[in-house]
């Protein structure tokens, strides 16, 4: 666990080394929905599965607002590390704590008051209902510790270590995999069975990262005083951090009112499009580990001013993501009945599951080239692009087309994936429009911030 300096060496080699260990860490972080869902479907039948998909879903759009909130400290603390600040990087890290564990204790009481209602918001088919209930119960209580975790893999990332949050993960995942054994395989308890092994382990990885942090207390150089919120200090998180809040939570709305629309469809339609959006985040791992990659490496090279450097970093994270994505779409789009059976041996679900991942797979592409972007403009500050442009093509592009994708083709998915790539192009176009016009007029410098 050190400090890197992601503003020397070559670019390539810092893009490659910090995003690796955050593609493995992403991957086991997807893996703990994924090992819900197939231990589930090993022995459970569909109304559990879709009960497992609806609550992991609105868990993930939890998970992805906390996520953007803590890409507010990443930015400010990578900004100190870039410009040799190491008292301001502490201070962001003590506010970060106090502020972050005052929220989770509020957003948990709030979530759990409201989860009846919120089961009822998205649509669950009547046959899931009580288990989406009891899943999102445990799930809530336990968002205390998915927020710790969130936050100390942030600033781990800032100081621009991306192994220690990936060893932490990795831990919780194989717990989490012998835990939902236990409880689902073993005990019979479902979809709380599951909610529990997920709950647990999250806790168990945030234990295993705090004995890491008090080993190394010469990387973390906070004082008691760190502790005590600075408003200056909070007002930089949150002017990076609530816009990223606000766009990823924006983006999972998207995703749940095309649940919604996939519920009213029928529990099939519904177990097949969440098992897609669970796999779907499994091949979305390069991608997303990229937005991060960029926007850490970006912030480290802003708060430096080496600005030639976040150009190279933008063209070096373009050229692996499109090379990712082509690949996707070419195994996907040939055989999407092998992704969609790993989760379930229905027919019924394989077939409209096929169907859904054959139209959603492009969006790998571009979804891609916009999430590079977005990296590049929170490093710079400038994350109410990010916000705007995800905005406009959630409200405007993806949910209008699938409802009517739905409405039109009531007997087959296809459609309604094939929407989802259209937002994300019409996110491209914007963020390339954007970004040409702060190239010429050079609002990507550090005196623009």
């Amino acid at each position: 666990m050190m400090r890197k300096d992601l503003t020397q060496g070559g670019v390539w080699r810092n893009v490659t080394t910090f995003l690796l260990p955050y593609i493995l860490a992403y991957f086991l972080q997807i893996l703990y929905g994924l090992a819900d869902l197939f231990v589930i479907g090993m022995y459970c039948d569909v109304d559990s599965t879709t009960a497992v998909s609806n609550g992991a879903q609105v868990m993930y759009f939890v998970t992805c607002v906390v996520i953007g909130l803590a890409m507010g400290t990443t930015v400010n603390t990578a900004h100190a590390i870039g410009a040799k600040d190491y008292r301001r990087a502490s201070r962001v890290i003590g506010t970060t704590a106090t502020m972050f564990l005052s929220l989770s204790v509020v957003l948990a009481c709030a979530l759990l008051c409201f989860r009846h209602a919120i089961v009822g918001w998205v649509g669950t088919p009547p046959e899931a209902v009580a288990g989406t209930v009891s899943y999102l119960t445990v799930c809530f209580m336990g968002i205390p510790f998915i927020m710790a975790y969130n936050v100390i893999a942030s600033i781990f990332r800032g100081l621009g270590d991306s192994k220690s949050p990936m060893c932490f993960v990795a831990v919780a995942c194989v717990v989490n995999i012998i835990l939902d054994f236990l409880f689902i395989g073993y005990m019979g308890l479902g979809p709380l069975g599951a909610a529990l092994a997920t709950t647990l382990s999250q806790a168990f990885s945030v234990m295993v990262s705090l004995i890491a942090i008090r080993r190394h207390r010469e990387v973390f150089d906070v004082r008691r005083e760190d502790f005590r919120p600075r408003r200056s200090t909070v007002k930089d998180i949150l002017s990076i951090g609530f816009p990223i809040a606000m766009q990823d939570g924006f983006i999972q709305l998207g995703f749940l009112a095309i649940m919604v629309i996939a519920n009213g469809r029928g529990v099939y339609d519904a177990g097949a499009v969440g098992i897609v959006e669970k796999f779907i985040g499994l091949v979305f791992i390069v991608p997303s580990a990229m937005l991060s990659t960029v926007s850490a490496v970006c912030s480290q090279n802003f708060g430096a001013g080496k600005v030639d450097r976040m150009f190279q970093t933008l063209r070096c994270a373009l050229a692996i993501t499109s090379a990712y994505a082509l690949l996707m779409i070419a195994v996907w789009e040939l055989y999407p009945e092998v992704a969609v059976g790993i989760f379930t041996d229905d027919a019924v679900v394989v077939s409209k599951g096929a169907a859904y991942l054959q139209g959603y797979i492009y969006d790998c592409l571009f979804a891609g080239i916009h999430f590079c972007f977005s990296g590049l403009f929170m490093a710079c500050g400038y994350s109410i692009i990010s916000f705007a442009h995800n905005f406009l093509s959630v409200a405007l592009v993806r949910i209008p087309l699938a409802y009517l994708a739905s409405e039109m083709y009531p007997d087959t998915l296809y459609p309604m994936g094939f929407t989802t790539w259209l937002g994300s192009l019409f996110s491209v176009i914007i963020c390339l429009v954007v970004y040409r016009w702060m190239v010429r007029h050079k609002k990507l410098a550090p005196s623009a911030s």
